[in-house]
């Protein structure tokens, strides 16, 4: 009889212990967590019609149109406030950035505001290619610098060399386990403009990929991450406006899943 009821004590305290792990396991959040992610593509459009004809952003709203748990909408410099207001953004979870020739256009309220949302109300950010000369990232560089007790001396996200060659980048892996990189291997671009250091910015949190441009130095600036405040920031440089790159597979890939990071809570992890 003793034997029987410890057999049974035994097995309500299993019982007991798998639902408390049950009850944890559930509040475990994955790092996807949103169930709709708001995205807001930004672009100044000046990319070339024959090779973006609804523009970059309108090439991002066609690749995002088949995630569920994506809605994408497309704003543009020449929209009403720039495409860009307070209460937008209060409403977007990632805004994805494209500059090129007009950074000088965009106005200090913007950048403010975007400044603002990123590090204080956790929105992710993602300027892709020649956006490293976009005012709000230029400061985001500056003030992590700054933070860091190392300000920046010169122009802040000003590369070394710039070559528009048309030649290829084979885009490396650094971090294959990450989920920005998730379904992805190492890849080339078969044509891009190549951007050889330095490059004038503080160190990432992470670096995701690196690039080879072909016959050239390994160069390792393809993919940085950066923590700004409680938001999320993800340089992407591939991509100049008159290749057809973001129509690419593995670039469309990356992509998506750096929206769904940046809309995640999960904080960035320096590698170790």
């Amino acid at each position: 009889m003793n034997r029987l009821l410890c057999w049974v004590c035994t097995l309500a305290g299993f019982v007991a212990a798998f639902s408390v792990i049950s009850i944890i396991s559930s509040d475990i959040q994955p790092v996807y967590a949103k169930e709709k992610i708001q995205v807001l593509i930004w672009s100044e459009r000046t990319e070339p019609v024959e090779v973006y004809p609804k523009g970059i952003n309108g090439a991002f709203l066609d690749f995002l149109a088949g995630e569920k748990n994506i809605e994408a909408k497309a704003a543009n410099l020449g929209d009403t406030d720039q495409g860009i207001t307070d209460e937008s953004l209060k409403n977007t979870d990632v805004l994805v950035w494209f500059g090129h020739r007009k950074h000088a256009d965009v106005s200090e309220t913007t950048n403010a505001l975007i400044l603002k949302h990123v590090k204080e109300h956790g929105m992710g950010y993602l300027p892709i290619h020649s956006s490293h000369y976009a005012k709000a990232f230029q400061r985001i560089l500056q003030d992590i610098a700054a933070d860091r007790g190392k300000p920046l001396e010169g122009t802040p996200g000003k590369w070394g060399i710039v070559k528009n060659e048309g030649k290829p980048e084979s885009i490396h892996i650094l971090t294959p386990k990450h989920p920005i990189v998730k379904g992805v291997r190492d890849f080339t671009i078969v044509k891009t403009e190549s951007y050889t250091n330095p490059f004038n910015a503080p160190d990432p949190d992470l670096k995701v990929l690196e690039g080879r441009y072909e016959g050239g130095p390994q160069d390792g600036n393809d993919g940085l991450l950066y923590q700004y405040g409680k938001g999320k920031v993800f340089y992407f440089r591939p991509g100049h406006e008159t290749y057809p790159i973001y129509f690419q597979k593995e670039v469309q890939q990356i992509l998506k899943n750096a929206i769904r990071y940046l809309a995640s809570e999960a904080p960035v992890k320096p590698r170790s």
